[in-house]
C-alpha cells in the first residue's frame, strides 16, 4: 500500500522552519498561540518542525513580508539544518512568496496553502476531493509565474500535493479548463444536496448541525447522540465529509444531526467557497450545536473564530446551543469560571457519556419549538385569531381579500392545532 507523507519514517519527514511575525500592538501570548497552532498543522501535515523563528516588526514589509535581513538570518538557518520548507503563520501575496523563495533558496508557503495541503490528505469522499482540488487549484491560479511553470521552483512535498497524493497541476490554461469541470460536478452535488434536504424539510424533520474548531471533539458527540459510528481521530481536521445520522428524541419524534467539517482560525476563503454544499448543511439547519473543547487553553480566541465563520456563512442568529466538550478534562476553578461567563452552556464529556441527557433534554424543547411556515385564511370576525398569530408566532406578510384576511405566518410546531380550521385549502 502506498505511503502518504504522515506514515514515514521521521527522518524522511519534510524539515520545516515556523516563521511568525510579532507587532509591538500584539498580545505575545497570542502569538505564541498562533504558532503553537501552525506547528500542530505543520505536524498533522507530516512535517518535522526543526525551529521556531518570531520577527518583531513595526508593520508588514510589501516586499518580503518579514524584511530582507530576516529573510537572509532564515536562508543560513535552512543551509545549516537541511530544511526543505519555511512555513509562514500568516498569508503571503503571490509576491512575497516569490521574493522569499528567491532569497531564502527554499520552498516557501504561507498558512493557507498549509491547511489546503492538510484537507488534501484528508479528503477521501468523491466529493471531498472535488471541493478541496478546487480550492488548491483557486488558490494556486494567481501564483503561477508563468506558462507551465512550478509555483515553487523546488516543487514536490506539503502545498504541491492534490487529493490522493497526486501533484497538483501548474499549466495555467489547464488549471482554468479543470475549474470549470470541478465547478460543474460541484453543482450536479449541490443539487442532489439541495433535493435531499427539500425532501427532509417537506417531512418536517428537525434538522441539527454540528460545528466548532477543529479537534473539539464533534464526530465523538454525533456518537454519543445516535449511536453511531463515524470515523473518530484525535487529530486536526480528521473530519472532512458532512455525515448525517438520525437521532431520536424522548417523545419519538426523529433528527437528523449532521457533523460538518471543523473550523480553525482564519480559515481559507477558498475552502469555504468550495465547500458550499457542506456547509449548505449548517445554512439549512434549525439548530446549531456550537461544539468547544472545554480544556483548550484558547478556547476563547477559538469561540470567537467560529462565531466569525458562522457570520460570514449567514447564519449567526439561528437558533444555537453552546457545548462545552470534554468537562472531564476541566478543573473546578475552570468549571465555574466557564459557568460563569457561559451560563446557558450545557457541559458534557462526549466520550464518557455525562451531560448529554442534559443536553438531549435541552434538543427536545428546542425542537419542540420548531416553527412551520403557512398560510391562514381567517373571517373578518375571527380577529382574535390574527392576534393570536401575530402572538405565538411570526406573521410575514397579511392581505385583506374580500372574505377575510391571507396570512403568511412562521408558528411553532406546538401552536399548529390551534390554527388547524383556518389553513389554506389549495383550489383544485
Amino acid at each position: 500500500m502506498k505511503k502518504t507523507l504522515i506514515e514515514v519514517k521521521d527522518t524522511q519527514k519534510e524539515k520545516v522552519i515556523l516563521v511568525a511575525l510579532q507587532k509591538p500592538n500584539q498580545d505575545f501570548r497570542e502569538t505564541e498561540n498562533s504558532l503553537d497552532e501552525l506547528k500542530q498543522l505543520s505536524l498533522t501535515a507530516g512535517a518535522k518542525v526543526v525551529k521556531e523563528v518570531i520577527q518583531n516588526r513595526e508593520k508588514i514589509e510589501s516586499k518580503t513580508y518579514i524584511g530582507t535581513g530576516k529573510a537572509e538570518e532564515i536562508r543560513n538557518i535552512v543551509k545549516s539544518s537541511g530544511v526543505n520548507t519555511v512555513i509562514f503563520n500568516n498569508d503571503l501575496t503571490p509576491t512575497q512568496q516569490g521574493n522569499l523563495e528567491g532569497l531564502i533558496d527554499s520552498k516557501v508557503i504561507d498558512r493557507t496553502a498549509l491547511i489546503l495541503d492538510i484537507f488534501a490528505q484528508r479528503a477521501h469522499s468523491g466529493e471531498g476531493k472535488l471541493q478541496v482540488e478546487l480550492a488548491q487549484l483557486n488558490y494556486r491560479l494567481p501564483r503561477l509565474k508563468g506558462k507551465g511553470v512550478e509555483l515553487s521552483r523546488l516543487g514536490g512535498g506539503i502545498g504541491t500535493r492534490g487529493p490522493g497524493e497526486t501533484k497538483l497541476e501548474v499549466d495555467r490554461r489547464r488549471i482554468n479548463r479543470r475549474i470549470g469541470q470541478l465547478k460543474k460536478e460541484l453543482v450536479e452535488i449541490d443539487k442532489s444536496r439541495s433535493l435531499q434536504r427539500k425532501q427532509r424539510k417537506k417531512t418536517n424533520v428537525f434538522n441539527i448541525s454540528l460545528v466548532g474548531y477543529t479537534n473539539v471533539g464533534k464526530s465523538t458527540l454525533l456518537n454519543t447522540l445516535t449511536g453511531a459510528e463515524v470515523f473518530v481521530q484525535d487529530k486536526l481536521f480528521a473530519t472532512l465529509d458532512s455525515t448525517s445520522r438520525k437521532l431520536t428524541l424522548s417523545d419519538k419524534r426523529e433528527t437528523i444531526v449532521s457533523d460538518t467539517v471543523g473550523f480553525i482560525k482564519d480559515l481559507p476563503h477558498q475552502l469555504i467557497a468550495s465547500f458550499k454544499s457542506t456547509l449548505d448543511e449548517v445554512r439549512e439547519a434549525d439548530l446549531i450545536i456550537h461544539v468547544v473543547d472545554a480544556s483548550h487553553l484558547g478556547l476563547e480566541d477559538q469561540i470567537i473564530s467560529v462565531e466569525k465563520i458562522l457570520e460570514e456563512i449567514g447564519v449567526s442568529d439561528k437558533l444555537q446551543i453552546t457545548v462545552f466538550n470534554k468537562a472531564d478534562k476541566v478543573d473546578e476553578i475552570k468549571f465555574r469560571r466557564l459557568r460563569r461567563i457561559f451560563p446557558d452552556a450545557i457541559f458534557v464529556s462526549a466520550l464518557k457519556n455525562e451531560g448529554v441527557e442534559d443536553l438531549l433534554r435541552v434538543v427536545n424543547e428546542m425542537a419542540s419549538n420548531e416553527t412551520i411556515k403557512t398560510t391562514l385564511e381567517v373571517p373578518y370576525d375571527k380577529g382574535v385569531v390574527i392576534q393570536k398569530a401575530y402572538n405565538l408566532g411570526k406573521v410575514i406578510s397579511e392581505k385583506h381579500v374580500l372574505l377575510g384576511t391571507i396570512l403568511e405566518v412562521e408558528i411553532p410546531k406546538i401552536y399548529l392545532s390551534d390554527f388547524k380550521s383556518f389553513f389554506k385549502k389549495d383550489k383544485k
